[in-house]
């Protein structure tokens, strides 16, 4: 359920949102946003810096995309003035490939390999074709004629790795050589270097295989999946017949794949297997800066204890460097990062907030770099020659994300951006310099360019006209606070009407996602929902977010107080967050309702089920309804199995509570959803009937987890939304 973005190349991203300071004028001349500004004809759409990657030396490289002649462009530009050095290379100028969608370099910087056609799998995976594209001879090299995923450079820039029909195939470019390296690999059988479904959506990585440093061997891991359980979704389209998809999903409680480690050196006859002791999972693997040196990272299956391995790459035999174990879950380590002397950057709660450790490479701490009473959101990298590392937390304020800098030795901290809001910095190879780029509540996103301590060179981009454009139309402020409830303060943000009467009662719409670890409530531009809540609110409805407890941004003990719990606090906390705004002069407490989407969705038919009282109506979008149903990694993180733990799955569910619907309520799914399967509301629909009590449905045919893909699909979701809230509210 979470999401990750894996790609070849770093991106820098945007959303496309709303919220700003409106000049004071009578709302009566202000036009009001319609669904078909906001899903339709992307009138507030920002601009933003695309496909950003950082070159050696003191330039990036941004890919361009040229509308009127549908072409792509590779474009070399310099930090030091922003101006434009070259276009690296222009699909106009490509006898085979007029368009490409995405490039990355080799490590000497002399080729690139650029993808086309891309067919996406699921959330995360894609096939496309991919092509070598030689800097000095201008010359282009299909890889295969079929397509194929996760293409990627040895280090040495003379090989690629890449992944068709399960199986591994390195193709030698001095050669022109294609060996296969795996040959067992079978569709819902056997997969080599890629990974299974539950891996890609739940561990938020696709390529399963790494080079090591000096691209003289290859990890990768292989799935064996014969025996998970397999899940059918039927195709509709425009044939006659239907026809089904067939994938493999572990349900919670049920068999995983056998997961197993490989190493390859060059020229070997087969791989060999790495034994790693009891595991469930490896959900990290990641060549150090030797290249006989590979570090593996195992996890249980109640994952609360997690792993690191050193791999001997000559005698492939793997050593436990730690071991880190909590009561609840550990969660997996992105921040893992090898120094030059092969001691490490490690992240970790155990203090009950993640921070930065450094490790020598045999385990041993050196020390704690960050400390306090907040969490390290992202770790940027480490400048090795002035003994500095980089990092994004939120000790700002929960509802702020900021840069800073600091030495390894935990002193000289230095915020490196200066504004409150939503920071995220993109720094170059060499450290010395960092495009930032900053949003908050009134202002959308600007990139700016700043020297490693945070000096203000230049402006990159900004998005003025966003905010002029939206300046004519029906937008309030959207004002952050607390609300406090019988169990805890917890943020808020509040969306009134821009002509707001104190002595007016409205009726208010509740937005949430509430899932572990996840914030609604941000200072930031935020997204599409955002100019939905808008035109909601010129209509005369008060939005709230509230972020309870469960959420992110508060540290380790307000997160995981849900363990095998789901949906008990979160609920409990929406439920008393509502009394609270009920009691307030200027709300209309006999009319308030509540939304969200996955674990949003869950959540909101809950509150209306269990607070029937205090809720109005609810929608719930693709929502989980029973945590059986869901998938082993990330259900059984938070609520251990079915089997060790029924009474958190059942009491929690709101299959077991359709009986007690009083309210109004839309269950939304598209049938094509793999994430959360339809089968979560074909059970919440057939309890409903059970208990004979009224409700409405929507059915997406074919549409996945996001529900968009398809002419008109959000627009029409929206409209559908939009009246049964101006229905039932």
């Amino acid at each position: 359920m979470r999401y990750f973005t894996l790609l070849l190349i770093t991106y820098l991203f945007v959303g496309c949102s709303t919220q700003q300071t409106v000049v004071a004028q009578d709302s009566n001349t202000l036009k009001n946003i319609t669904l078909e500004d906001i899903w339709q004809d992307g009138t507030f759409r920002t601009e933003r810096m695309n496909a950003l990657n950082s070159m050696k030396g003191d330039f990036y490289t941004l890919l361009d995309f040229n509308r009127e002649t549908r072409s792509t462009a590779v474009v070399k530009y310099s930090y030091q003035t922003l101006e434009k050095v070259s276009t690296i290379v222009d699909s106009k100028n490509l006898a085979d490939l007029a368009y490409f969608e995405s490039y990355a370099f080799n490590a000497d910087e002399t080729k690139l390999l650029l993808s086309a056609e891309s067919e996406p799998i699921y959330r995360h995976s894609e096939n496309a074709l991919f092509y070598v594209y030689d800097l000095k001879t201008k010359k282009l090299q299909k890889v295969a004629d079929e397509k194929i995923q996760q293409v990627t450079f040895s280090p040495d820039s003379n090989k690629i790795a890449y992944v068709f029909k399960n199986n591994i195939y390195i193709f030698n470019l001095k050669e022109n050589r294609l060996d296969q390296i795996t040959f067992d690999g079978k569709i819902n059988h056997i997969i080599n270097g890629i990974t299974d479904w539950v891996y890609e959506e739940e561990f938020g990585f696709v390529r399963a295989f790494q080079w090591n440093a000096d691209g003289t061997s290859l990890a990768f891991l292989r799935f064996d999946e014969s025996e998970v359980p397999e899940f059918t979704m039927m195709r509709y389209g425009d044939d006659l017949y239907p026809y089904p998809h067939t994938f493999k999903y572990p349900k919670a409680g049920e068999k995983n794949s056998d997961v197993s480690l490989y190493l390859y050196p060059m020229g070997a006859k087969s791989a060999t297997k790495i034994e790693l002791g009891d595991y469930e999972y490896i959900p990290r693997l990641k060549w150090t800066k030797d290249a006989n040196l590979l570090a593996v990272q195992t996890t249980n299956r109640r994952q609360n204890s997690l792993k690191l391995h050193l791999v001997d790459n000559r005698t492939q035999r793997a050593k436990l460097v730690f071991d880190e174990k909590s009561d609840t879950y550990v969660n997996v380590r992105d921040v893992l990062t090898f120094l030059d002397d092969n001691s490490f950057i490690w992240s970790s709660e155990r203090d009950g907030f993640d921070h930065l450790y450094h490790y020598q490479v045999d385990g041993k701490l050196i020390n704690q770099i960050t400390k306090g009473n907040w969490d390290v959101i992202k770790f940027y990298g480490a400048d090795e020659k002035n003994k500095q590392l980089f990092y994004q937390s939120v000790e700002d304020g929960s509802i702020n994300k900021t840069v800073y800098s600091i030495s390894f030795n935990g002193k000289n901290k230095k915020r490196l951006s200066p504004d409150h809001g939503m920071n995220r910095a993109s720094f170059s190879k060499n450290r010395k310099y960092f495009i930032n780029n900053f949003s908050d509540v009134s202002t959308p996103s600007i990139y700016t360019l700043h020297t490693s301590d945070g000096k203000l060179l230049k402006k990159v981009k900004d998005n003025k006209d966003v905010q002029q454009k939206l300046a004519a139309y029906k937008v309030s402020q959207k004002e952050f606070s607390t609300i406090t409830t019988k169990d805890g303060t917890f943020n808020m943000w509040m969306i009134k009407p821009l002509d707001f009467d104190q002595n007016i009662k409205y009726p208010v719409l509740m937005y949430q996602y509430s899932g572990p670890g996840v914030q609604t409530v941000q200072n930031s531009w935020n997204g599409y929902d955002d100019y939905w809540y808008y035109m909601l609110a010129a209509k005369g409805y008060i939005v709230v977010s509230v972020d309870g407890r469960g959420t992110g941004g508060k540290g380790a003990a307000f997160t995981k107080v849900t363990y095998k719990e789901l949906g008990k606090y979160e609920t409990i906390d929406q439920i008393e967050a509502a009394i609270e705004l009920g009691n307030r002069a200027y709300i209309d407490a006999d009319r308030i309702g509540i939304w969200g989407w996955s674990y949003g969705g869950f959540t909101s038919s809950n509150a209306l089920l269990k607070g029937g009282d205090v809720f109005k109506m609810a929608i719930a979008v693709a929502p989980v309804t029973n945590w059986r149903l869901y998938d082993t990694v990330y259900t059984e993180r938070y609520m251990q199995t079915p089997q060790e733990n029924p009474k958190g799955y059942d009491q929690n569910s709101p299959l077991f509570f359709a009986d007690q619907l009083k309210g109004k309520y839309l269950l939304v799914h598209g049938s094509g959803d793999d994430n959360v399967h339809v089968q979560n509301s074909m059970q919440m629909i057939n309890a409903l009937i059970t208990a004979d009590v009224p409700f409405d449905s929507e059915l997406y045919p074919d549409r996945t987890h996001g529900i968009y893909r398809g002419k008109n699909t959000r627009l029409h979701l929206y409209k559908k939304m939009t009246d049964f809230i101006l229905k039932n509210l």
